[in-house]
């Protein structure tokens, strides 16, 4: 633990500072969620397959900018639990996944859950600052992106 006048105040390595922020955000939405039965990354995963109707891996993997094993992971928990289930696809090698009934209706109680933490950050913030934050971390994401791609990662 931080004590003293650096207590608070971002590091200034941008990983650090921007996975430090995240935590605290996650954990924002994770307790307003929770009398849903959902966490956040459970929630995203199945507001973005409830927004294509079905998607596979590939789509879920740029859409949530998420690493192909803990998507899998996520997934796997969400079918085990019964929110999701796989559907045909007409390429065969392709593992797509819907919504079922108790996915939607878990969404559908989410949703204004999602909503109040949503509205608690943008009360704090302001949307014009979150509308520039967002400008600016889409930024730091395609910079990490394309440096990625260039060193072969």
């Amino acid at each position: 633990m931080t004590r003293g006048p650096a207590r608070g105040r971002a590091s200034p390595c941008v990983c650090n500072t921007l996975r430090m922020v995240t935590r605290v955000v996650t954990q924002l939405y994770d307790d307003a969620l929770r009398p849903g039965g959902l966490r956040i990354t459970q929630f995203s995963i199945l507001a973005s397959i409830a927004r294509a109707g079905a998607a596979n891996l590939r789509q879920l993997e740029d859409e949530l900018a998420i690493d192909q094993t803990t998507l899998t992971r996520s997934l796997n928990r969400l079918e085990r639990d019964r929110m999701i289930e796989r559907v045909p696809h007409p390429d065969g090698r392709i593992k797509a996944r819907t919504l079922t009934v108790k996915g939607r209706q878990a969404l559908q109680v989410a949703r204004p859950l999602w909503a109040q933490a949503q509205r608690r950050i943008l009360d704090g913030l302001g949307t014009k600052a979150w509308a520039d934050a967002r400008r600016r971390l889409r930024h730091v994401q395609d910079v990490a992106t394309t440096k990625r791609r260039r060193e072969g990662a």
